[in-house]
């Protein structure tokens, strides 16, 4: 009977393991278009372009076909900033040899000039091979953060810093839709990122 019970067992492991992968869900609306093919068109980021901490243009495009993950900051942020530089620097870290690259875009681009986030980046240590720091016009990026990455980012005078944005680290997928949003205060988050990071890379 404990044989049986031990064969059962194997059998249900073995039965898992070679399941697939759930797939992550995708986020945003989406439409169905009737037709001969019947086809679903998902929420997508919108075009965008701005300026990295090199003062180099960096577009949607330089991140087309590629895995994600983006989130919103400014450098005089007293408040959960530094925690989410220090937590995406951690996903980074632990997602080496992953085809995966990072975007952190300023709500604050009247102060955070090109020269301001270079220093901020060498004051952080920041390894910028896959990572840009950006900035530009301050409308285009509350826009981007509310339509495209359906986050909130506003000036709030009752705000830490004078900004209200959000704590979200957002993982986009290859065909530029959102595939996840994780607290980036929260190390349980933090964590499942990484790990869905590897999921997202093995679809």
């Amino acid at each position: 009977m404990i044989k049986g019970l031990l064969y059962t067992l194997l059998m249900s492991l073995i039965f898992i393991s070679c399941k697939e992968e759930s797939k992550l869900p995708i986020w945003g609306q989406k439409e169905f278009i009737q037709g001969i093919d019947k086809d679903t068109v998902y929420h997508t980021i919108s075009y965008w372009n701005f300026t990295n901490q090199d003062g180099e243009l960096i577009s949607k495009s330089d991140y087309e076909g590629q895995v994600y993950v983006a989130n919103f900051f400014f450098t005089r942020c007293p408040g959960i900033c530094p925690i989410l530089t220090k937590n995406i620097k951690q996903v980074q870290a632990e997602t080496k040899g992953i085809n995966v690259s990072f975007l952190s875009h300023t709500v604050d681009p009247k102060n955070d000039t090109v020269g301001r986030l270079k220093r901020y980046c060498d004051n952080k240590k920041i390894d910028n091979s896959n990572w840009n720091f950006v900035t530009g016009d301050q409308n285009s990026i509350y826009e981007m953060g509310v339509l495209s990455y359906l986050v909130p980012n506003s000036e709030d005078a009752l705000a830490p810093g004078g900004f209200l944005h959000s704590d979200k680290f957002i993982l986009i997928d290859t065909k530029s839709r959102i595939r996840g949003m994780y607290s980036g205060t929260d190390s349980t988050e933090v964590e499942r990122l990484i790990l869905d990071i590897g999921r997202l890379t093995r679809e």
